[in-house]
């Protein structure tokens, strides 16, 4: 879940505060955040081992066409990443006041470390599926033939730090939530300020960080999967030379047809091509394109979906860099608690 995979790396960041200088108050946050992490990690844990069964029974066709492939990854993810993950997250449960503060504080940057390679591995499977490499068609199923192409995949390394990044951003607004939660009730406020004034900062960072990254991985889709920027902007005709981004149409998802639209001009082409020129392929002639090339068949996903979620996507990316940027200037400011601090 990206709520963990965020939060054990902010957890790790808490301790490490903690063990260089600690307090009472600093062990019950800890204490108190170890909690959340550790009922999301259950709850990742058991939705993870539905998605094995889904591999078997649901999908089983598709697991026996991209089986030699897939096995790897997951193979890798499982044995070394995840255990890796639980063993030391153990040596973190149990181990306060049994293990020496030092080893308590990496046994948590372990736990961060393995569950950054568990969604790596992961993603690198998910990665082949957006754009497949290193394999060949062997009697109807695919075959690796290239264990380095599938780990060093285009997609992997865009798709990889955006997603890391992301959950350590959803990890954040997570720390935020909970401690401006208990802060507005001036409750427990020496145990909540502190993961406050840290969460803003991360948040801010990887909320920008997310939309510098994600612009570079949209770019990449019109190299990999021109169908899917072209359905992401409903554009059924090829754009002109310099093509504009649609902010907010009203449209037929089915034709394209715009009744009204508010356009920015150039940005279509500078979110695909970094520069004020360049022209979008659209859907029709995607359609066309990959029945001569694939054989008959529909390949346009659903528009209306992935148009709106895109920009949707892109306004609580903003909204998200906005709020945290504001609040640091806020803590920068000493206006974030404008009132005396009551410990209760």
């Amino acid at each position: 879940m990206p709520i963990t995979i965020g939060l054990d790396l902010l957890l790790a960041v808490l301790e490490t505060r903690y063990w260089k200088n600690p307090t009472p108050q600093g062990r019950q946050t800890l204490n108190f955040f170890g909690r959340l992490f550790l009922i999301n990690f259950a709850v990742g844990v058991v939705t993870g081992i539905f998605q094995q069964f889904q591999f078997g029974m649901n999908w089983s066709n598709y697991s026996r066409f991209v089986g030699d492939i897939f096995g790897a990854p997951l193979a890798v993810e499982a044995l070394a990443a995840f255990f890796l993950e639980s063993t030391f997250l153990g040596v973190w449960i149990f181990g306060w006041d049994r293990v020496s503060p030092r080893i308590h504080v990496w046994s948590m940057w372990l736990v961060a470390i393995g569950s950054s390679m568990s969604a790596f591995w992961i993603l690198a499977a998910n990665a082949w599926m957006q754009e497949p490499v290193g394999y060949k068609i062997v009697h109807g199923r695919a075959e690796m033939t290239n264990f380095w192409a599938i780990v060093t995949n285009p997609q992997l390394l865009r798709e990889f730090p955006h997603t890391e990044i992301a959950a350590l951003a959803t990890g954040a607004f997570f720390l935020i939530g909970i401690s401006a939660y208990f802060l507005s009730r001036r409750q427990y406020v020496e145990w909540f300020e502190a993961p406050l004034k840290i969460g803003l900062i991360v948040a801010a960072i990887a909320s920008v960080l997310v939309i510098v990254i994600g612009s570079e991985q949209a770019s990449h889709l019109i190299v990999a999967q021109p169908m899917k920027m072209a359905a992401a902007e409903a554009l059924w005709k090829t754009s002109p030379l310099h093509a504009p981004w649609t902010l907010f149409p009203i449209f037929n998802p089915v034709t394209g047809h715009a009744w009204f639209a508010i356009k920015i001009p150039d940005l279509l082409s500078i979110l695909a091509y970094n520069r004020f020129s360049g022209r979008v392929l659209g859907i029709t002639e995607l359609q066309h394109l990959y029945v001569h090339r694939y054989g008959p068949g529909f390949y346009v996903p659903p528009v209306l979906v992935t148009f709106w979620s895109f920009r949707i996507m892109i306004f609580i990316g903003f909204l998200m860099a906005a709020v945290t940027i504001w609040g640091v200037w806020l803590m920068h400011k000493g206006k974030l608690l404008p009132h005396p601090a009551i410990y209760e």
